[in-house]
């Protein structure tokens, strides 16, 4: 058996003992990642060297009686748009291809304060745009459940490495549902937290008002365990929130007694799969069965969502990404002639055509003349979404749907279709715009491909995003189903 199968308790207690040591955990995620590897595709860079010694150090610990924090010694995987001291940060683009930061994100920096083990960084669509992986500058990373599907994106790579059981646990980055779609493809958890609940910084930007940080896990109990070690305040983020961070495990009591759900009835219509929506229905049945309630609910500004999102990310992104300009770090183009032609060529040559489609886009819609029509709009209608979801928890405590509206598709099958590849985060959009956080739990499979189920909470409550999370999971037994590699 993996010793990944172990949940953290039993891995303590093995620590404890000294029957197990983070060198055992460590050999049993390069040893995984050697035999699947080939075929998953999850990692871009692997750290094994300072891996192996700093487990070694680990080691030296277990024979004293420090306190230990509860991911010590964990093998763990970082999205390659974090960045990491000494490590390569690519963002899965040839722009950053030589790129070795000089500083760790904060989230990195707490991970190792927390003594866990980084494995290596994870494959991504450049610079986080997408949502199947095959914006990879490099390569396409495949579905453990079956490697001629997508694992979703953009952290389709901490998805799979987490599937597959390279790593305990990964960290991935959310701007339009890129934790939750490829959590969902791949049948394990992910969780978006809170927009400012987790440090951006040392993130690389997309689209800054709605990037966030956040665990794939194989269960609740374990993204509990990872929020508490990578939630809380940072002033080198100014967006971060200044709030206190409340005990994540002490949540999970299993008990939903007359929690009332809403189930958007625009979540539940056209455009949903209905051997999806069967699969939802299950899931509400089961935590019926365990004494909450349910009624349809609507969301009705929720039909703007994604042409919202697409102009507002997209801006942002035009933004952030006119710093990669081949001057300062990066590619730096051979044939330029003059400043003008360095900036072209270089940012020609370094960008991948999703990016470039994105920048022109959102170029388009803060150009003069457009800003009032385009971006203004999208403004405002994002303040009727979050306000829609305002309006339902007064009356609810969580809001329930599909995480996606369909299971993963095939390798290839959208590539050349952007729009349809934007429809594919309809569910999750909404939650970005309006900050809160939502988590994705397998609820079944369809056509042996996993199902997300997604639970919405209010603003700052994780709590009862994982309590209802970790209830569900504990009366059903889809998250201990593995795929065969």
């Amino acid at each position: 058996m993996s010793l990944f199968e172990l949940n953290l308790q039993e891995i303590h207690a093995k620590l404890q003992s000294k029957e197990l040591k983070v060198s055992d955990l460590v050999d049993q995620s390069y040893t995984r990642i050697g035999q699947v590897e080939g075929k998953v595709r999850a990692f871009l860079t692997l750290d094994e060297e300072n891996a192996r010694q700093m487990a070694a150090k680990l080691d030296e610990q277990l024979l004293s009686n420090a306190t230990r924090s509860d991911i010590f010694g964990l093998p763990i995987g970082i999205k390659d748009n974090m960045v990491t001291e000494g490590l390569k940060t690519t963002c899965a683009s040839k722009f950053l291809s030589n790129h070795i930061p000089i500083y760790d994100a904060t989230v990195v920096s707490k991970l190792k304060e927390a003594q866990a083990v980084t494995i290596g960084k994870l494959n991504m669509d450049e610079f986080a745009m997408g949502g199947s992986n095959e914006n990879s500058a490099f390569h396409p990373t495949h579905n453990p459940w079956n490697t001629d599907y997508v694992p979703g994106g953009s952290s389709g790579g901490s998805a799979a490495a987490v599937a597959a059981g390279e790593v305990y646990f990964a960290l991935g980055s959310d701007t339009g549902g890129s934790i939750r779609q490829p959590a969902a493809y791949c049948g394990i958890v992910g969780l978006k937290p809170t927009y400012g609940l987790v440090s951006r910084y040392g993130l690389v930007a997309f689209a800054s008002s709605l990037d966030q940080i956040g665990p794939l896990t194989k269960n609740v109990e374990d993204a509990a365990y990872a929020m508490q070690a990578i939630a809380g305040y940072d002033p080198k983020d100014s967006t971060s929130a200044n709030v206190e961070i409340p005990n994540y495990l002490s949540a999970l009591t299993g008990d939903v007694k007359g929690l009332r759900i809403g189930v958007p009835k625009e979540y539940m219509g056209n455009g949903i799969d209905p051997a999806v929506k069967a699969k939802v229905l299950e899931a509400l049945k089961v935590l019926e069965g365990l004494g909450a309630v349910w009624e349809e609910v609507t969301l009705p500004h929720s039909e703007y969502a994604v042409a919202t999102y697409y102009l507002l990310a997209s801006s942002e992104a035009s933004s952030n990404l006119a710093r990669f300009d081949g001057i300062r770090y990066g590619v730096r183009s051979d044939n330029a002639r003059n400043l003008l032609d360095l900036y072209n060529l270089s940012r020609s040559e370094g960008f991948g055509p999703e990016v470039k489609r994105r920048i022109m886009l959102g170029t388009y819609a803060l150009s003069s003349g457009y800003y009032d029509a385009y971006y203004l709009k999208a403004q405002q209608v994002r303040t009727l979404i979050k306000q829609d979801f305002d309006q339902v928890f007064n009356n609810y405590d969580i809001i329930i749907g599909p995480t996606a509206p369909t299971t993963a598709f095939r390798i290839g099958e959208q590539s050349s279709d952007p729009l349809t590849m934007y429809l594919n985060d309809i569910m999750t959009i909404p939650v970005s715009l309006a900050g809160i956080p939502a988590i994705s739990v397998p609820c079944g499979f369809v056509n042996e491909l996993p199902v997300g189920l997604q639970i919405i909470g209010k603003a700052l409550d994780e709590a009862t995003v994982l309590r209802v999370a970790h209830a569900f999971e504990q009366h059903t037994d889809h998250h201990k189903q593995r795929p065969q590699l």
